[in-house]
């Protein structure tokens, strides 16, 4: 009778064991699961991930934000024809709202292009009352001590943007750098990789060479490395992407990677969300 109970006590305790094990393993199971997907939650929170407000030229604020929202962006950098620059405290207030209900932060304002010391200072009036710390610009080369004199009052950044070899002041990053590379720290460049490539430039170089000085960076890729070039979606191009957003990782890139789509400018959501899904995707696999 001893070893027929020993052997029941050992079979209930066995049988025990494996209902628990059942019992757990699911929760095993979804712990596994939920570290997987906060790690991939993380992967996408690494890189701000937003859109330059010059892709929407074509629409009002709130088509504009629809958008956004359809693709989950949530950082724009603002453009005048969103935001006037005349805007009174009330609508600048109210143009806020309208972004924070659309889980949107306007982190910039420009490009803004200037000619005069008097318009510097309305761009830096202008960001200090939209309430934000970049401005993207394009100066004069003569009011570049005038910009960094501001720079310095106001702790306002400024990152100036180049626009490939059309452009006779700011062709490409390497032009910017030589003559910023003496002025206050908070005088950068809005990196525009895609007029970079266009400009014949290596954008990942040029990206790890003045990373200190990358304050914005206006995300596309080109159909070639010239003059001809044009904006497409960021996996058609001639731009290695998932070695672009290597380098970012790697200079621990902390602004904001915003979307310029200049090709279908009048019916550009389907571009956009093709760029936003293909960077999703590189920065989950790498």
């Amino acid at each position: 009778m001893k070893n027929k109970s020993a052997s029941r006590r050992q079979f209930l305790q066995q049988s025990f064991l494996a209902g628990t094990a059942l019992i757990t393993a699911p929760s095993l199971f979804n712990n596994t699961a939920h570290a997987a997907e906060q790690s991939t939650v993380n992967k996408q929170d690494s890189l701000k991930l937003g859109i330059a407000g010059y892709s929407f030229v074509h629409f009002n604020l709130e088509h504009s934000l629809a958008m956004m929202k359809r693709m989950d962006v949530r950082y724009l950098c603002i453009k005048d024809f969103h935001l006037p620059f005349d805007s009174s405290a009330e609508q600048i207030a109210a143009f806020h709202k309208k972004l924070a209900d659309a889980n949107v932060k306007g982190y910039a304002v420009g490009p803004i292009y200037t000619k005069t010391t008097q318009d510097i200072d309305k761009a830096f009036d202008y960001a200090k009352r939209v309430g934000v710390d970049l401005i993207v610009g394009i100066p004069e080369i003569k009011d570049l001590p005038y910009v960094s004199q501001k720079c310095k009052e106001t702790n306002i950044r400024y990152a100036i943007h180049n626009h490939g070899p059309e452009d006779k002041i700011y062709p490409n990053a390497t032009v910017i750098w030589n003559n910023i590379k003496s002025l206050d720290k908070n005088v950068g460049m809005c990196f525009d990789m895609g007029h970079n490539m266009r400009d014949g430039q290596d954008p990942l170089k040029d990206l790890l060479r003045y990373k200190d000085r990358i304050f914005d960076l206006h995300l596309k890729n080109v159909t070639s490395a010239t003059a001809e070039g044009k904006t497409c979606e960021l996996g058609r191009g001639v731009i290695n992407i998932p070695a672009f957003v290597k380098g970012l990782q790697k200079i621990k890139y902390s602004g904001s990677c915003s979307l310029e789509f200049e090709k279908d400018m009048k019916d550009p959501l389907a571009g956009l969300a093709e760029s936003v899904g293909y960077f999703r995707g590189v920065l989950s696999a790498i």
